[in-house]
């Protein structure tokens, strides 16, 4: 994985990203409101590893609303742990029920 930013944002932290959307298990379900959080060098990267994560969770389809950069640490679970998972390289997915 890429350290250092593949941008022009220069931006001094650690780049974690996270991304609201929703996912589907099964064909015609509801789905499942998500929040995926993740280190990456750029946006592009992020949906990408994030899309593959989903995958490999059994997730058949996903709708990402939104990206964004987090800029200061969660303190609230369950984003805290979710970012210090970032931290050290896991693709963390929480789910909303």
């Amino acid at each position: 994985m890429i350290a250092t930013p593949d941008n022009d944002n220069n931006y001094d932290g650690p780049m974690v990203f996270i991304i609201i959307g929703k996912g589907y298990e099964t064909d015609g379900s509801e789905g499942v409101d998500l929040h995926v959080m993740l280190r990456a060098p750029d946006d592009d990267t992020a949906v990408r590893e994030a899309l593959n994560a989903l995958a490999e969770e059994g997730f058949i389809e996903a709708d990402l609303d939104q990206i964004g950069m987090l800029t200061e640490v969660p303190d609230e679970e369950p984003h805290a742990s979710a970012y210090q998972g970032a931290l050290e390289g896991e693709v963390a997915i929480i789910r909303f029920r």
